[in-house]
C-alpha cells in the first residue's frame, strides 16, 4: 500500500530579490532563537498564473541553522518532470557574523530519478542540496524559479512548517488575471490579504512575521488544524493537455471520473467470462466479491507506475490484466472493472492514507489532497471497502491505513465524500493469557497465546513470511524485556472482515525475578508496560488520541516451592478517566499466582486543559505496571 504519487512541486520553498540584508545571527530577536532548531529570516513565494498552462513560481528564502537539528531548513529539494521546469538556482551561505563563506549553483545540486524504491515507472526527477557546513550558526539563503505547464496544483502556503521553526517574515504573493476565479481557504490566518487590482492582474499578499518557536506538545492534532495556510485552487485549470473546471467535490470527482477512468475500463471478452463463471455459483454479490477480489489477489502484484497525467491516471484494466501489476490507481480501476463484469457496482475513492487520520476537507475541494486509492462497494445494506494493493489483506477489511476518514468517491453522477470505516477501541484488540513458571534462582520459562484484532492486527500481521531469526528478532524488539529469549513461535491468521491474528511463543527469560537474602521480587506485568508522558503546564493545544484500543492480559505464574504463598499481599488498582479505564490485580491460589490488567484507552479529541488529567492517568498507569511484589521464601 504505498502512495498514489509524487508532487511534481516543492511547496515548501517560496520569490523576488531580496536587497542585501545582515544576515548576523546576533541580530535575530531572542524571541525567534528561544526554543528554536532554526529560524526563517526572510521568506518571499510568489505565484504567477499568467494562464491556466504558465504558471511561474519564484522562491527566495534566507534561514539560520542553529544546529544540526535545524538542518531540515536548509534543505532544498524540487521536484520536476516534463510538465515542470526549473529556470534557475542560485544561493549563498554565510557564518554566524553573517560573513558569506561559499556560493552555489544548480551545478552543485544532485540529480536524480524520483523513483522510491518500489515504482516500476517514474518519469519525474528530483534536484537535491544541502550545504556542507560543520560549524553552527550557519544561514543559507537561496532563489530559484519554476515555470509549471499546469494550474491544477498550486502550492499552498505555510510559513511555520514545525514547531522547533521560528519565523521572521514571510510573504506570499498570489498573482492571476482579474478575470480569473480561484477559491482560497485561509486557515488561522490573522486578518485579510492585501489586494490590488488593474487592468491586467489581481495581487494578492499574505504575510506574517515575528513567530517564535514552540515546545512541541505531546497527543496533538494534525498541524494543519492550527499552523496558518493558504491554500488556493483555480476554478478552470489545465493540467497535462487535460482541461476542466471545479468548484466542489462533486464536480472534481466528476472530471476524475470521465477524464481519467471512464475510458479505461475495458476487458478482453475472455477475462469477462472467466469471471462469470468464476462467480456464477456465488448467491449473493457479497460472496461474487470476494471471490473476485481472491481472483485479484492471486493474479496481481503491487507495483507503483508514476508516469502519466502526473500520475493521476491508472493504467488500463486490460494492461493490468495482461501484465499482472500496476499501482494503488491501476489496481482499484483494474477490480472496479472485473467487478463490473459481474454486474457488481462500485466506487474509485481517493483517500489521504497513513496510520494518522486525515481526511479530505469537506469544505474545500483539491487535487493535491489524497495519496491513495481504495474501493468501495455500495452493497445494499452492507457497504463493503477493499484495499486492492495487499496480497495478504482480508476482504472488506482497509486497517489503519485508511479506516475513519473522509475520502472522495468518483462517479459517473460526479463526486461523492463518504467515510470509511472506524477501528473502534473494541475492535482493536490484544487479549493474551500466558503460563509462567517460576524457578528458585528466578529464571522464568512458559508459553504465552495472544489474539490482536483491528489495528492491533495490523501491527503484527507483518510477521507472516518473515524468517524465523527476523521474526524473533521483531518480537524481542516488540516484547522489550531484558535477556528474553524466543525458543519456538508460531502464528495463525483468521482473514475476515474482522481479522484476528493469533501468536503463540515459549519464552525463556534469565534471572527475571531477582533473588536477594530471604526475598524474590516479581513485576508480575512483564509484556505489556505504559509509557508515562509529560508534565506540561499552559498547556495550549487539544489533547488528540488517535486511534483506541483494548488490551486484557492474563499472566499465570507457577511460583518455586520455597516460596511462602501464606505471606504475599496482593492488591487492585482500578483507574478511571474520560481518557479510559484501567484494572490490575494478583491473586494466589495454591502455588499459582494470577495477574490480570486490562486498560482501555479511548480515542478522540479533548480540551488542553483536560491534558493535566490525561498525563496523571497515563502516569498513574505507569507507575502500576512497575509495581513489584517481594515474595518471602521459606
Amino acid at each position: 500500500m504505498k502512495y498514489l504519487f509524487t508532487l511534481v512541486l516543492s511547496v515548501s520553498f517560496v520569490v523576488t530579490c531580496f536587497g542585501q540584508d545582515n544576515y548576523d545571527v546576533d541580530l535575530i530577536p531572542s524571541l525567534l532563537r528561544n526554543r528554536a532548531n532554526s529560524c526563517i529570516r526572510k521568506e518571499e513565494t510568489t505565484i504567477d498564473m499568467r494562464s491556466p498552462d504558465n504558471v511561474m513560481l519564484y522562491v527566495k528564502k534566507a534561514v539560520t541553522v542553529f544546529n544540526e537539528n535545524g538542518e531540515r531548513e536548509a534543505e532544498l529539494v524540487l521536484y520536476y518532470d516534463k510538465n515542470t521546469a526549473i529556470k534557475g538556482i542560485k544561493g549563498e551561505v554565510y557564518n554566524a557574523v553573517g560573513m558569506p563563506v561559499s556560493k552555489f549553483t544548480q551545478n552543485d545540486f544532485s540529480d536524480i530519478s524520483a523513483a522510491d524504491g518500489f515504482s516500476l515507472f517514474v518519469d519525474s526527477r528530483v534536484k537535491h542540496y544541502l550545504p556542507n557546513v560543520n560549524q553552527f550558526p550557519y544561514t543559507v539563503v537561496y532563489s530559484y524559479e519554476i515555470r509549471n505547464k499546469q494550474s491544477l496544483i498550486i502550492p499552498d502556503w505555510q510559513p511555520k512548517p514545525a514547531s522547533d521553526v521560528s519565523v521572521e517574515k514571510s510573504i506570499y504573493t498570489f498573482i492571476s488575471k482579474p478575470s480569473d476565479q480561484v477559491r482560497i481557504k485561509a486557515s488561522n490566518y490573522p486578518g485579510v490579504p492585501e489586494v490590488t487590482v488593474d487592468e491586467k492582474q489581481k495581487k494578492m499578499v499574505w504575510n506574517v512575521s515575528s513567530l517564535p518557536a514552540v515546545k512541541t506538545e505531546p497527543y496533538s492534532p494534525d498541524p494543519e488544524t492550527y499552523f496558518t495556510s493558504i491554500k488556493i485552487a483555480p476554478e478552470h485549470f489545465t493540467y497535462y493537455n487535460h482541461k476542466g473546471s471545479y468548484t466542489n467535490w462533486q464536480d472534481l470527482g466528476k472530471w476524475v471520473y470521465e477524464d481519467l477512468l471512464k475510458d479505461r475500463t475495458a476487458l478482453s471478452p475472455a477475462t469477462i467470462q472467466t469471471i462469470k463463471e468464476l462467480v456464477k455459483d456465488e448467491k449473493t454479490d457479497k460472496e461474487k466479491s470476494k471471490k473476485i477480489y481472491q481472483y485479484l489477489q492471486n493474479r496481481t502484484r503491487y507495483i507503483s507506475v508514476q508516469i502519466g497525467i502526473g500520475g493521476f491516471q491508472p493504467v488500463s484494466a486490460s494492461e493490468v490484466d495482461r501484465l499482472g501489476y500496476g499501482d494503488c490507481k491501476a489496481l482499484v480501476n483494474y477490480m472496479q472493472s472485473l467487478l463490473k463484469a459481474a454486474d457488481i457496482e462500485s466506487y474509485y475513492c481517493v483517500v489521504e492514507a497513513g496510520s494518522q487520520k486525515k481526511s479530505v476537507d469537506p469544505g474545500f475541494a483539491s487535487m493535491v489532497q489524497g495519496n491513495h486509492i481504495i474501493l468501495c462497494l455500495p452493497l445494499k445494506g452492507d457497504t463493503t471497502w477493499l484495499e486492492c494493493t495487499s496480497q495478504k489483506i482480508p476482504f472488506g477489511f482497509l486497517s489503519d491505513f485508511t479506516d475513519d476518514r473522509l475520502v472522495l468517491a468518483c462517479t459517473a453522477e460526479g463526486g461523492k465524500l463518504l467515510r470509511t470505516p472506524k477501528l473502534t477501541t473494541q475492535e482493536n484488540r490484544q487479549f493474551r493469557n500466558a503460563r509462567l513458571i517460576i524457578s528458585a534462582d528466578g529464571n522464568v520459562t512458559g508459553s504465552m497465546n495472544t489474539v490482536f484484532s483491528g489495528a492491533q492486527y495490523d501491527n503484527h500481521e507483518a510477521m507472516i513470511g518473515k524468517s524465523v531469526s527476523e521474526q524473533h528478532k521483531m518480537l524481542k524488539a516488540s516484547y522489550n524485556v531484558d535477556n528474553i529469549d524466543i525458543k519456538s513461535v508460531s502464528f495463525a491468521q483468521k482473514k475476515d472482515i474482522a481479522p484476528e491474528f493469533t501468536e503463540n511463543i515459549d519464552i525463556d527469560i534469565p534471572n527475571y525475578v531477582p533473588v536477594n537474602g530471604k526475598k524474590m521480587f516479581l513485576q508480575p506485568n512483564v509484556f505489556n508496560t505504559m509509557r508515562s508522558i509529560p508534565e506540561l503546564r499552559n498547556r495550549t493545544l487539544p489533547v488528540y488520541i488517535n486511534r483506541g484500543y483494548t488490551d486484557e492480559d492474563t499472566i499465570v505464574y507457577t511460583l518455586p516451592d520455597n516460596v511462602d504463598t501464606d505471606l504475599i499481599t496482593t492488591n487492585e488498582r482500578v483507574l478511571s478517566s474520560v481518557f479510559g479505564s484501567y484494572i490490575s490485580k494478583a491473586s494466589v491460589a495454591g502455588n499459582q499466582l494470577t495477574y490480570y490488567r486490562k486498560i482501555v484507552l479511548n480515542d478522540g479529541t479533548f480540551p488542553a486543559e483536560k491534558y493535566a488529567e490525561f498525563s496523571k492517568f497515563m502516569s498513574d498507569v505507569n507507575a502500576t505496571d512497575f509495581l513489584k511484589l517481594a515474595l518471602s521464601l521459606k
